[in-house]
């Protein structure tokens, strides 16, 4: 992901410190830690040629990466649906890989939905990106609505309409970038009020450049998390110590689901950062997630 990027020499000088969480959660977690929360972590894409002698077996065919990352990760940002409508046969050989594992698909809306034009009378294109999705069916993760950087607060009452015309039986979060939705106090709470509304998330962006994305809101006890990384930056680290921190805090308050997907502008680090995460994570929540395995290196005689 480019979004956010700032050179490496900047990165020192960036305050990576997460705000403090706000207020408004506290309408929306309970306050009392869920019976069996469920976390989810993985990446935005399963075919990394980088990943092929590393997480993924010597000499791995790419039509055969998808059945080895479901080892490794137990959901992923699913960016591919973002740039083509796949019909629901193609859809249901990608969730056969997954097979009886608890693993969550998460795909990204249609560009043609959300990028191209006015997110009205979109009825016909929005229905065929769902109706092949459906095909997931229990690997069905929340559907991720991305609307463009120049997509402004001034567009507001489309973007809301839109919103509401969704199907509320599948779970959707929404991410928006351009500044003035964070910038302006009243326009940002009328947005995290409206999804509070409609029972839908927001999608919480951690990246070098965009720190207002960073926003900690949650509108349902859910949470979106995409962190961009900066291939194992030291920085990397501390912002990820902050995030166990701050999951564990949300967990015991009530958060019942979690989905944390790994970025980096060099995604062939993404697997080094997770093993991390997942071993802070699984020791201060008392979780069991499971963490990329790297290919053991070959013996020497």
């Amino acid at each position: 992901m480019e979004f956010g990027r700032v050179p490496e020499s900047a990165l020192d000088g960036i305050d990576f410190r997460l705000p403090a969480d706000p207020a408004f959660n506290q309408q929306v977690l309970p306050g009392v830690r869920a019976v069996a929360p469920k976390v989810y972590l993985g990446c935005a894409k399963w075919g990394r040629t980088e990943w092929v002698g590393k997480i993924y077996p010597p000499k791995t065919k790419e039509k055969d990466f998808l059945a080895h990352y479901v080892k490794h990760y137990n959901s992923i940002e699913l960016n591919a649906t973002h740039y083509k409508i796949y019909g629901a046969a193609g859809i249901a050989k990608w969730a056969e890989k997954a097979g009886d594992r608890d693993f969550m698909f998460c795909p990204k809306m249609y560009q043609g939905v959300t990028h191209r034009g006015s997110l009205l009378n979109k009825d016909f294109i929005t229905s065929e990106f769902l109706r092949g999705i459906i095909a997931f069916e229990k690997h069905l993760g929340p559907v991720f609505v991305q609307v463009s950087d120049a997509f402004t607060a001034k567009r507001k009452e489309e973007l809301f309409s839109f919103l509401r015309s969704l199907p509320t039986d599948m779970p959707f979060f929404l991410e928006v970038r351009h500044p003035d939705w964070f910038g302006n106090e009243a326009i940002r709470t009328e947005l995290f009020d409206f999804l509070c509304s409609i029972n839908m998330g927001i999608v919480i962006t951690d990246t070098s450049g965009r720190r207002d994305c960073a926003h900690m809101h949650l509108t349902v006890p859910k949470a979106f998390i995409r962190y961009v990384g900066n291939s194992l930056h030291p920085t990397d680290y501390t912002r990820v110590d902050d995030w166990i921190s701050r999951i564990g805090y949300w967990i015991d308050n009530g958060l019942d689901e979690l989905y944390f997907f790994m970025h980096m502008h060099d995604e062939a680090f993404s697997p080094e950062l997770t093993v991390y995460m997942v071993d802070k994570l699984n020791a201060a929540c008392g979780l069991q997630l499971i963490k990329p395995a790297f290919v053991p290196p070959a013996t020497l005689f």
